[in-house]
C-alpha cells in the first residue's frame, strides 16, 4: 500500500476499512501512511457489522493482559477491555508489534495502551454491512478499500455477491486490496470484472501471514501454497487489485 501510494500524485486519499473489528488494521494503515506521507490528507472509514466492536475500535484502547484470568460475568469496565482485546484471537494482538512502533502508536501506563490522538484522526467508525447494495454510494468512491479476512466466512455464493459490491466502492485507478477468501471465489470475481493483480510483492503478501499458512489444508480459512505453475497463478494468488480502466484512468485520483 506504501508503494503504490508513493506512486500517486495526490494532497488526499480516501480509504475504507471493511470488518474492522478490533482496529488493529485501521491504526497499522493509519501510522504507515502517515509516517510515510506526513502532508498526505487521509481519510478512513472504518466500518464493522457489529456496533460494539466498532465502539470498542473507537476508543483505541487495548490491554496486555491475559483474558484467560478474566471472567465474562463482571461489569468492571477495565475487565471489559481485557475481554475485548483478546477476543476471538488466536494469537496475541501485540505479538508483531515492534518496541519501536508501541512507542510511535501507543500511550502505555500499566497494563493498558492507548491509541495516541494524532492516529485517531480523520478516521470515522460506523456500523454496516459490507454487503449491502447501498454502501457504495453512501460511502462515495474510494481510493482505496480493504477486504481482509472475512469472506471466507461466507458460502461461496455469498462471497462473490459481497466482493463484486465492495468492489463498486473503488473508484476506477483505485485499489482492493481482499485476503482471507476463498481463491477460486476471488480468480472467478477478478477475472469476470477484468480487475488488474498487482504483481509487485505478489509472493511475499501470499505467504506473509504465517498464521494462515499454518492453518492449510484442515482449517477453512487457511491459504494454499503458491504455485506458480498453474496458468492462473498471477491473479489467484494477487491480494491487490486495480480496478477499473487501467488506460483510461490515472492512479487514485
Amino acid at each position: 500500500m506504501r508503494r503504490l501510494v508513493s506512486r500517486s500524485n495526490i494532497s488526499q486519499m480516501k480509504l475504507t476499512v471493511l470488518a474492522c473489528s478490533k482496529g488493529a488494521e485501521v491504526y497499522s494503515i493509519a501510522w504507515t501512511l502517515r509516517k510515510a506521507f506526513p502532508g498526505l490528507d487521509l481519510r478512513i472509514s472504518a466500518i464493522d457489522i457489529s456496533q460494539e466492536i466498532v465502539e470498542f475500535a473507537e476508543k483505541g484502547v487495548y490491554t496486555f493482559a491475559d483474558p484467560k484470568d478474566q471472567t465474562n460475568r463482571s461489569e468492571d469496565p477495565t475487565i471489559k477491555v481485557n475481554l475485548n482485546t483478546g477476543r476471538d484471537q488466536n494469537a496475541w494482538i501485540f505479538e508483531r508489534v515492534t518496541k519501536d512502533e508501541l512507542d510511535a502508536m501507543f500511550t502505555v501506563q500499566g497494563e493498558s495502551a492507548q491509541i495516541k490522538q494524532d492516529l485517531k484522526d480523520g478516521i470515522a467508525w460506523s456500523s454496516g454491512d459490507a454487503g449491502d447494495p447501498e454502501l457504495p454510494s453512501s460511502l462515495g468512491p474510494q481510493d482505496i478499500v480493504v477486504a481482509n479476512r472475512f469472506l471466507c466466512h461466507m458460502s461461496p455464493a455469498d462471497a462473490a455477491a459481497c466482493l463484486r459490491n465492495i468492489a463498486k466502492m473503488v473508484k476506477p485507478g483505485g485499489y482492493l486490496f481482499v485476503s482471507g477468501i476463498d481463491l477460486d471465489v476471488r480468480t472467478k470475481v477478478a477475472a469476470e470484472m477484468g480487475w488488474e493483480p498487482v504483481q509487485e510483492l505478489l509472493k511475499e503478501i501470499h505467504d506473509g501471514d504465517d498464521s494462515i499458512r499454518r492453518g492449510w489444508p484442515v482449517e477453512y480459512w487457511g491459504v494454499e501454497p503458491l504455485d506458480d505453475t498453474r496458468r492462473d497463478w498471477q491473479i489467484r494468488y494477487a491480494s491487490v487489485f486495480r480496478i477499473g480502466d487501467k488506460a483510461a484512468q490515472p492512479e487514485l485520483i
